[in-house]
């Protein structure tokens, strides 16, 4: 069973933007703490941004830092990966992750996350 449904991929030019979402299947997780995580081709998986679920706290890679941006609609029980200015290095395919353990901190990408997505490819073109 699908626990984490991202949508929001696709094909970009650079310089583009594009908005995944990340919805949970069957349960709420406002105070969980959502990451995103990509993993591109031959490469190992990197942790992009991060949502904590006590404070809101959000948390990013280096390489994606002024980029992209994480929310959360309490309404929606949706998370959202805003990205903009996209470049070629961003081609991956992108997984959501949650972990009731809604604390997150500066080791965010490290967190032994319980649930996760199938994943949403994002190519992006030059």
């Amino acid at each position: 069973e699908v626990q984490l449904v991202e949508s929001g991929g696709g094909v970009v030019q650079a310089g583009g933007s594009l908005r995944l979402s990340c919805a949970p299947n069957g349960f709420n997780f406002d105070d969980y703490a959502v990451a995103w995580f990509r993993q591109a081709l031959g490469k190992e998986r990197e942790g992009v941004s991060c949502i904590s679920g006590t404070d809101g706290s959000t948390w990013y890679g280096d390489s994606v830092k002024g980029r992209f941006t994480i929310s959360r609609d309490f309404a929606k029980n949706t998370v959202y990966l805003q990205m903009n200015n996209l470049k070629t290095e961003d081609t991956a395919v992108y997984y959501c992750t949650a972990d009731p353990q809604g604390r997150a901190g500066f080791l965010w990408a490290a967190l032994p996350y319980k649930y996760w997505g199938e994943g949403t490819s994002v190519t992006v073109s030059s």
